[in-house]
């Protein structure tokens, strides 16, 4: 049941998965507050099989490597620390943006962090929501994105005077598979027919669950509304668009379309020649907008619960697997980076100025890719400790910076670290391993963590993230996303109650 790392395919060291670990209830990992020391940590890491750079301590101020400023296409960014897009469910029905979407903006600026990862995914055109409240990128709502940035730049200027170092992104989406644009039924647009995903999320099974496969003609009109959601981010002052091929959304899904007949499926030129046509053409119409990808690097079997803790759905006869990118075909089970790393080059050849690199998806591997203790309402108890998930991730992000090491780089998956999180991420950073560290459900719950660091300011523990899941929970159950346990703000709401009564049933 250890890993076993180093192993070479095609010139690309290939992670392999550590195994599943079957303990019935999530309380039988280690937390990491019982973990004493940084020591600590590394010595569990080191007992798991995983070999972590872990700091004995947060350095203060410029001392520390993630306080240190970089560039970005020549753009000056002020420090190494990047705020994920965090959607919070919490839009108006039009897909403008609610005061409650302003407040979490505000605090993205107020956390001190000088790049700004497209603040929250918006659709690129009304079938491509996720959720009936997301956020769309569309003409009529170009005051609206410009005042949300003024909000965030407001606030960074307010807290931390210069605004010159800092970079602010759109993301840009469409959901495919989990398009839900009117209400909590899903109303997928797919790639393909996934002999997994498809019984999984009842497509064809359920009643008013069918999934409309995209026509090579359709793609043309979908590139045209990238392109014009990208003027409007420009127009709205934004420095640069994420072209997100990320979590199971749909240019993530197109990545593993090899059984798609026509240009835009089977080999690697066809299953990325949607992603690098939507990015050529942003690229002609608005050329002095910078543009990012966060991209899925790798990518599992669905999973579903089982009796004790997660577990894949049976893929025997799915073998070779064609179903997921960044996988071993022979075994899905393990990692296989050899086309992430080829499309990592693709991508800076074609002017990408940066990947944001994460895994998996949410709705169908979410232990792979936000680990945690306490599962969402619709996922499983872990398989294994979440710390091999936050490994598993690091790692692979490090393999993919070695192999384009002129590719900026941000690294995700650290929250699940709660204390540790500083002491990992100077060290990752100083090491190579990643250019700049994401925060995600971390910066819901504490949004000033980088700031305290910067400024050496005590640690505020009661606001660090314990992973509960209910910033995920909550939307699963058509409530609004944010940190019910530790943000009063949330805590008041209405919905707190009704979430409670979602997660007793």
């Amino acid at each position: 049941m250890g890993q076993s790392v180093g192993a070479v395919i095609k010139g690309v060291v290939i992670v392999r998965d550590l195994g599943y670990i079957k303990p019935p209830m999530a309380t039988h990992y280690p937390k990491i507050g019982r973990l004493e020391s940084a020591g600590a940590l590394r010595d569990h890491w080191a007992q798991l099989g995983w070999r972590i750079p872990v700091d004995d301590r947060p350095a203060v101020g410029t001392a520390s490597p993630l306080h240190q400023p970089f560039l970005l296409a020549g753009r000056p960014v002020g420090n190494r620390w990047c705020i994920h897009p965090m959607e919070g469910w919490d839009g108006q029905p039009d897909g403008s943006p609610s005061d409650r979407t302003r407040r979490r903006w505000q605090r993205f600026g107020e956390s001190g962090a000088k790049l700004i990862w497209g603040g929250e995914a918006a659709a690129v055109r009304a079938d491509g929501r996720a959720n009936p409240r997301q956020l769309m990128a569309i003409a009529d709502h170009i005051d609206h994105f410009v005042g949300l940035r003024r909000t965030l730049v407001d606030a960074h200027r307010a807290c931390h005077g210069t605004t010159d170092d800092l970079c602010i992104g759109l993301q840009l989406t469409h959901s495919g598979r989990f398009c839900r644009p009117h209400d909590h039924r899903l109303e997928p647009r797919i790639a393909y027919h996934h002999p997994l995903l498809d019984p999984k999320f009842g497509i064809g099974t359920l009643p008013g669950i069918s999934a409309h496969v995209w026509t090579d003609a359709e793609l043309d009109g979908l590139i045209e509304d990238y392109v014009r959601a990208a003027r409007l981010a420009r127009e709205a002052g934004f420095d640069f668009v994420d072209v997100k091929a990320c979590h199971g959304y749909l240019l993530h899904e197109f990545l593993s379309a090899q059984v798609r007949p026509g240009p835009y499926g089977g080999d690697l030129a066809g299953r990325t020649r949607l992603l690098r046509t939507i990015i050529r053409s942003i690229r002609q119409v608005v050329p002095d907008l910078l543009i990012g990808v966060r991209l899925s690097v790798f990518d599992t079997p669905p999973f579903v619960a089982g009796p004790e803790h997660g577990v894949p759905m049976d893929y025997a006869k799915c073998l070779p697997y064609s179903f997921g990118f960044g996988v071993d075909r022979a075994d899905p089970l393990r990692i296989d980076l050899t086309e992430p790393i080829d499309l990592l080059r693709t991508l800076r050849d074609e002017g990408v100025v940066a990947v944001n690199v994460s895994c998996g998806s949410p709705y169908y591997n979410p232990h792979l890719q936000r680990p945690a203790i306490f599962p969402p309402s619709d996922g499983y108890f872990p398989p294994e400790d979440p710390l091999v998930g936050v490994a598993r991730q690091i790692t692979a992000a490090r393999d993919c910076k070695q192999a384009v090491p002129d590719l900026p780089m941000i690294g995700t998956g650290y929250t699940y670290l709660q204390e540790y999180l500083p002491h990992v991420a100077q060290a990752v950073v100083r090491a190579g391993w990643i250019d700049s560290v994401g925060l995600g459900r971390m910066v819901l719950s504490y949004p000033t963590l980088p700031a305290d660091l910067i400024h050496g300011r005590p640690w505020q523990r009661k606001l660090v993230c314990r992973t509960f899941s209910d910033c995920t929970t909550a939307p699963r159950n058509g409530l609004v996303s944010g940190c019910y346990p530790l943000d009063p703000y949330y805590r008041a709401l209405p919905e707190a109650e009704l979430l409670r009564r979602a997660k007793d049933t």
